[in-house]
């Protein structure tokens, strides 16, 4: 198998299917001598939670939930 330039490599469909590993899904490195270990992440937190709570509290709007939906619905 070849990496790209990008440091990328195809993980076979075969391997993909056996551990269910989708668009979407997480996965992780590891180093073990010489050799890289990839594993399918399980029940962590995913990269959209990571997001979320990055961004949670961070609104600067100083209206309510209801002013918002006033203006959303032309109230």
């Amino acid at each position: 198998m070849r990496v790209t330039e990008k440091g990328q490599v195809t993980i076979p469909k075969e391997l993909r299917d056996e551990l269910g590993i989708g668009p979407g899904s997480e996965v992780a490195f590891r180093r073990d001598g010489d050799a890289i270990v990839v594993r399918k992440v399980s029940g962590g937190v995913t990269r959209g939670r990571r997001v979320v709570e990055r961004l949670r509290g961070r609104g600067d709007v100083q209206m309510t939930t209801d002013e918002i939906m006033a203006l959303t619905r032309g109230d």
